[in-house]
């Protein structure tokens, strides 16, 4: 079909050495089923015959879509709002880390809603947002009063004048994946730094629940990262790979909506002992957590 992407290579590294993995469902709108092939080389899995650009609009329409509709219906959606009040803070803390800053130019990709701007323009930052849906851009408008730009703008922007970049749970949406991380580069100052976001699909939540582990959202999510596939990615567009973080809360989210796809209602205990030993498992080792945040550096001139 002309509206689906087949690959033949990686769509990262562009190895042939790709096959079929698993199987995921969109139990968010279609009920479709799509096929996850991995690489063998980088490691990368990515969704195969994923809709193109312009026609994965329709897999987005959705009043459960939290990023996009703010919605709080459901104990999930709740329970995912009243976390982010603390993560907002503790993003803005680890970015100051990050930067050795408490201030600069700062440029959001998929800004959603608006909640993660909205806290760092309170913090003394000057941003650009970017987000594609403009539903969510008219929520933020109403909530936060931002203006936030499409995302189509990102190519138009001045190079050289951002100190930080972030991307939270973006990156697997974006089809053009070479073009973004070289548009990036382009536009850090010599020694800024790109923060980035991602599920884990090495994760043990991700081990447990296979092919209903909801954090593969396919066919949304393009790609689905290991922390070796995305160090791969970004060295190979002149990054500088810094420190991991764990996303503590995410195992816990993520496995109370698997557990609800796996079952058809859902099992709060289950779920939550689970997101607690893949939280155990990744304290030894943050590569192991159910997402990653990935910051990198552009070097010095």
């Amino acid at each position: 079909m002309p509206d689906l992407i087949h690959y033949t290579k990686c769509p990262a590294c562009y190895s042939a050495s790709i096959y079929a993995a698993l199987s995921a469902k969109d139990y968010t709108v279609s009920q479709q089923v799509f096929e996850i092939w991995h690489c063998e080389d980088c490691t990368l899995r990515f969704t195969q015959d994923v809709p193109a650009a312009e026609a994965i609009g329709a897999y987005y329409q959705s009043a459960d879509y939290v990023s996009h509709s703010d919605t709080q219906k459901g104990l999930i959606n709740l329970l995912y709002h009243r976390v982010r009040k603390h993560t907002l803070n503790t993003k803005r803390q680890l970015l100051q880390e990050v930067t050795g800053r408490s201030s600069g130019a700062l440029l959001d990709v998929g800004a959603g809603t608006g909640a993660f701007v909205n806290t760092m323009m309170d913090a003394g930052w000057k941003i650009t947002g970017l987000e594609p849906d403009t539903t969510a851009r008219q929520n933020a408008a109403i909530k936060y009063g931002l203006q936030l730009r499409p995302s189509d703008e990102l190519y138009g922007l001045q190079e050289n004048q951002f100190d930080l970049i972030t991307l939270w749970h973006v990156l697997e949406h974006v089809h053009d994946l070479h073009g973004y991380l070289e548009k990036f580069y382009a536009l850090l100052k010599p020694g800024g730094k790109l923060v980035i976001a991602v599920p884990n699909y090495t994760s043990y939540d991700a081990k447990r629940y296979g092919g209903y582990w909801a954090a593969y959202d396919v066919p949304r999510h393009l790609y689905h990262f290991s922390p070796k596939s995305m160090r791969l990615l970004a060295e190979s567009k002149g990054f500088r790979a810094g420190k991991l973080y764990p996303m503590w809360y995410d195992s816990y989210y993520v496995a109370m909506l698997s557990e609800k796809y796996r079952s058809g209602t859902g099992n709060l205990p289950g779920a939550v002992w689970t997101g607690f030993l893949s939280n155990i498992k990744a304290a030894r080792d943050p590569k192991r957590c159910s997402s990653v945040i990935y910051t990198f550096s552009k070097p010095e001139a």
